[in-house]
């Protein structure tokens, strides 16, 4: 699919998309450069009360930590 960059850098991204991988309003995604292209993914957080390993558990407090950083 083609989308267009806005002047702010912002794209739309389709429709089709955000309903297949349930993106709403206000849901956080991760972007990442890998080589030269873009890399958009929605994370996978557990729910709530979802019992996560040790190492899940440091990777998700890292991720929500950098998300911290990046909205300073």
């Amino acid at each position: 699919m083609l989308v267009k960059v806005t002047r702010k850098g912002q794209i739309t991204i389709p429709k089709e998309i955000r309903d297949r991988l349930k993106i709403n309003v206000g849901d956080y995604l991760i972007v990442r450069l890998v080589d030269d292209k873009i890399v958009i993914e929605k994370p996978c957080f557990p729910d709530p009360g979802e019992p996560v390993g040790v190492e899940e558990y440091r990777r998700i407090i890292s991720e929500l930590e950098e998300m911290r950083r990046r909205w300073r």
